[in-house]
């Protein structure tokens, strides 16, 4: 797994504290991070396998009150190869009554963890950036830099579609960065913080415990972004493929774009595979006069009807005569005969009665939310 030079001597740390305002039809039960997407992945297992990939193998996931399907997918850290008896992945669960987690909250009661481990950096990560990335190049720049900070970003040409709401890097010709702006989506030529720093460890905890001593920022992101000037920090440049997984159209958008080859062999092969824990199912089956095309299908499926343009997850029946067109399907669905859905969103455990019609906009899918079974 990895580079060259591997990030022995670093932590990798993932904030779960996304915004989820513009994708809630499918957060109501999970975070961000463990949305089904691609079939079989979960939106953290890219970030994750990243950081292993790189040679990071001690790996502290701060998560909030719905973290079930996300405690249920990681589980031990056994698919990233993080199983281990020194170092490995650590889960740390906030229960808290807001809705949005403090993440320095969740920092300063587990500084122990921060401090105990041996490694001298950390990588702090969200989990809706997906992308494949190695971050050795990165974690070299930073340590040559000499800057306290140092955050990476991706240029966008296409900023009043792309990227709405993520914040915006304000870089001088050296690289530092300035100020930090967020898109509206009123400018197309943008630097997009892929919500990502690198910094040494004991950076990371004068932030902390400034933070509490003042009391004036609730997250590191904050903190970081508000005291630019204070600190020194530095841009890096990712050049890949990326998306941030923030809205229901982002999602949809980055689901259809897995359709592509190119960016599937980008995505889920490029500095490294994507691993995701392995579920054990019969091979799909095919029945005369079923029609597949342009689709990525999971296993465990029985298909007869058509599909065409769209991702459908383990353990689903599309009966015959019922017709899929860009849609995505979560694991164990039922779509009766005679359905006609495009531009649909189907969650888990979710049965799609006979003859149903659902016609959804490219921009705005239809969302049907999972089915909590009695």
């Amino acid at each position: 797994m990895g580079g060259a030079k591997m990030l022995k001597n670093y932590i990798g740390m993932l904030m779960l504290n996304e915004q989820e305002d513009n994708i809630k039809s499918l957060t109501k039960s999970r975070p961000i991070a463990s949305i089904p997407i691609g079939g079989r992945y979960r939106i953290i297992d890219f970030v994750l396998s990243n950081m292993v990939n790189s040679g990071i193998h001690n790996i502290a996931i701060f998560t909030n009150t719905k973290s079930r399907s996300l405690v249920d997918h990681v589980g031990s850290g056994k698919p990233w190869d993080l199983d281990r008896k020194i170092n490995g992945l650590f889960l740390f669960n906030l229960t808290s009554d807001r809705s949005q987690l403090r993440d320095i909250d969740v920092l300063s009661v587990n500084m122990e963890y921060i401090y105990r481990t041996k490694q001298e950096y950390v990588i702090i990560s969200s989990s809706y950036m997906v992308c494949n990335i190695d971050y050795n190049e990165a974690a070299k720049y930073h340590e040559q830099s000499g800057s306290d900070i140092t955050l990476l970003y991706k240029k966008t040409n296409n900023g009043k579609k792309q990227f709405v709401n993520c914040n915006t890097l304000y870089i001088n010709e050296d690289n530092k960065v300035l100020s930090i702006g967020k898109n509206i989506g009123v400018e197309d030529k943008l630097n997009i913080s892929m919500e990502m720093f690198i910094m040494k460890k004991t950076t990371l905890i004068n932030i902390v415990n400034g933070c509490i001593q003042t009391g004036s920022y609730n997250s590191i992101k904050t903190a970081i972004y508000n005291e630019v000037a204070k600190y020194n920090v530095n841009a890096f440049e990712f050049k890949g493929y990326l998306q941030c997984v923030n809205s229901l159209q982002n999602y949809y958008k980055t689901s259809m774009d897995m359709l592509n080859v190119k960016v599937t062999k980008e995505l889920f092969f490029n500095n490294g595979l994507i691993y995701t824990k392995s579920k054990d199912e019969a091979p799909t089956k095919y029945f005369n006069g079923s029609k597949v095309n342009d689709s990525l299908i999971a296993n465990g499926c029985i298909l007869k009807g058509k599909i065409e343009k769209s991702i459908i997850s383990r353990r689903v029946t599309v009966e015959a005569g019922a017709e899929l067109k860009n849609c995505i399907v979560f694991q164990n669905c039922q779509i009766k005969k005679g359905c006609k859905l495009t531009n649909v969103i189907i969650d888990k455990n979710t049965v799609i009665s006979e003859n149903t019609v659902l016609e959804g906009a490219q921009e705005f899918p239809v969302v049907i939310e999972k089915k909590i079974r009695a």
